[in-house]
């Protein structure tokens, strides 16, 4: 008569076995889902900074290589910037490349625009070619007069010659908590003449900004 196999020598995983499975599981989601979503709001807006940083630097280069004028435009209202290029016929389109389309920053976020010492809602530059007459004053052939969609794009704030040179400008990117137990933080990209900007930061206070 032939012996029965052993309970011993069955396959197959117990009820606790799987359980443990399943916990260790839950603990590894738990610890990617806690890594990924508790990134500071100081580290995205710093994220956000150096993407401007960078992508101002790769527009100056390539302003130089094809030796065309830029320019960035800021939208305050849209929390928004983009570039532009100067045409052949002195007029300022949104340039034509995915990589310098619209960005728009993270709702919790803004930015302000200093040029001159002055914010840019009270003054802005202009830098269309043929604004401006020889006597400084603005031109009336430049005055854009009718309908809406045959008015011109507004000007860039910002000008990125094909020499490489940059306006001088200061921008200051800020997350203000209304209700929220985080500080406020601002992080600051300046520019004189030439690129890469300077990036400074975190502060968490916009008077901070060293000279």
């Amino acid at each position: 008569m032939m012996p029965l196999p052993s309970k011993a020598s069955s396959k197959g995983f117990t009820l606790l076995e799987i359980l443990l499975v399943l916990f260790l599981i839950g603990m590894a989601v738990s610890y990617v889902l806690f890594n990924a979503f508790s990134v500071s709001q100081s580290d995205r807006l710093k994220e956000q900074a150096r993407r401007f940083q960078v992508i101002v630097d790769m527009a100056s280069d390539y302003a130089v290589l094809n030796q065309t004028e830029l320019g960035i435009r800021f939208e305050a209202a849209k929390n928004e910037y983009f570039f532009m290029a100067l045409d052949d016929e002195n007029q300022w389109q949104v340039l034509d490349d995915p990589l310098y389309s619209g960005h728009t920053l993270p709702q919790s976020f803004s930015f302000e625009l200093e040029l001159d010492s002055l914010p840019w809602e009270e003054t802005e530059r202009l830098f269309d070619r043929e604004l401006f007459d020889e006597t400084l004053s603005v031109s009336e052939d430049s005055v854009d007069i009718g309908n809406e969609e045959d008015k011109s794009l507004p000007p860039p704030q910002v000008l990125i010659m094909s020499s490489g040179e940059i306006t001088p400008f200061s921008v200051m990117l800020a997350y203000e908590p209304d209700f929220s137990e985080e500080f406020p933080v601002y992080f600051f990209l300046n520019n004189k003449d030439v690129p890469p900007l300077e990036l400074k930061g975190p502060y968490d206070a916009p008077e901070q900004e060293p000279e």
